[in-house]
Formats: structure tokens, sequence, C-alpha cells
């Protein structure tokens, strides 16, 4: 009785998904990124606890959707990812690539996650402090400077350990073609990580400030 061994190839969805990449790159890369800020954000609501917020008057929809945190920050993280990670992460990505096309040696190597780390990582972090500081209510310059000096080392560092890590795994087991996925899916699980413990230390913060005046006011009653 013979056998016949089949050689299980790339799943269908990703050579349809790669191909649109080849020939729509920066439409590809900003409906996948604009996707997965979104789902980050519903996510991390999700998954922190974030108490739901839906007037007992809305109609069944709008109560479906506030249950599930699919609201109005959601959208603003989907047109962030759209409108500015994607483009800024083509245009970055694609320097970097094209500077190191064709060199494979250990030395280019090394530079390429030298480069990264110090001309595309404080770039990205800044755009991203930037516009979680608009998403979050900033209104004027002031604030969105404020909040880009008190966040910038803070997520540097972590981008400086893990963007050589993956760039590094990238290079080694990673073809080129499936990079923008590869680094999409480390982005994506680190961004939910993020959003799920800076959700987690605002609440903690608010219950924190809530026990103190209610000891307070507890103090000045007695």
């Amino acid at each position: 009785m013979s056998s016949v061994s089949k050689t299980m190839g790339p799943h269908p969805l990703l050579l349809q998904y790669l191909a649109q990449l080849s020939a729509h790159p920066l439409r590809t890369k900003a409906i996948t990124t604009g996707t997965l800020c979104f789902l980050q954000e519903v996510f991390g609501s999700n998954m922190s606890g974030t108490p739901v917020k839906v007037s007992k008057d809305a109609s069944l929809l709008v109560r479906l959707l506030g249950n599930a945190h699919i609201d109005a920050k959601a959208v603003k993280m989907a047109i962030y990812g759209f409108l500015v990670s994607a483009p800024l992460s083509h245009f970055l990505i694609g320097l970097l690539q094209k500077a190191f096309a064709g060199r494979t040696s250990t030395r280019d190597k090394i530079a390429q996650i030298v480069a990264s780390n110090l001309l595309v990582s404080p770039i990205q972090t800044t755009s991203y402090l930037a516009s979680m500081a608009v998403i979050n209510g900033a209104t004027s310059l002031d604030e969105v400077v404020k909040t880009v000096k008190a966040g910038f080392f803070s997520v540097i560092r972590i981008s400086w350990v893990v963007s050589p890590l993956s760039l590094t795994i990238a290079q080694k087991f990673v073809p080129v073609e499936l990079w923008v996925p590869f680094f999409n899916a480390v982005q994506f699980v680190l961004g939910t990580y993020f959003n799920v413990r800076v959700k987690q230390l605002r609440l903690a913060a608010a219950r924190k400030e809530r026990l103190e005046r209610e000891k307070q006011d507890k103090e000045r009653k007695d």
C-alpha cells in the first residue's frame, strides 16, 4: 500500500494578502494597521475590565457595541493606524530595506538594527505618543509636547529591546516578502499588552483616588 505525501504550502489567504501587498502596498498596509489598531483598543478595554459607559436611553445597537467596547476611541485608533502609523512605517521601513538591500553580512545586519533603533524607532515613538495625546483629548500643542516628553524614554526603551530582537528573527528566519505580516503580528501582540497594562494602571489609580476621597469625606464627617 503506497502513501502520497503532500507538502503543505502557504495558506491561500496568506497568498492573497501577499498578492495585494505586492500590488497595492500602502493601501494594504493601511487597512491592516487600521484594523489591528482598532482591535488593540477593543481587546485592551475588554481584557483590562474597563467599565462600560453607555447611556440607559441608548438604542439596542449602541448598547451592544458599548458592551463590547466598540466606541469612538476604537474608531479613532483605527483612523490613526490607517492615516498615520501605516504610511509612516511604510516610508521608514521602505527606506531601511532599500538602504540594506542585498547586504547580508553580519556587519550589515548589525548596522541595519542600529539604524532602525537610532532613526526609525524615535520617529515612530514620537508619532505614536503625539497621536495618543490627541486621541486622549489633548487640545493644544503644549499638551502634545508634554505627553511626548513624559512618555518618550519609557516607550523607546521597550522599542530598543523588542525591535532588535524581532528584526534579528526576521533576518534569520523570515523571508523578506513576509516581513510586513511578521512585524504586524509582533506590534499587535505588544500593542495589545501595553494597552491592557495602561488601562489597568489607570483603573487602579482611579480606584485609589476614589478610596482616598471617601476616606477624607469620612474623616470630615467624624
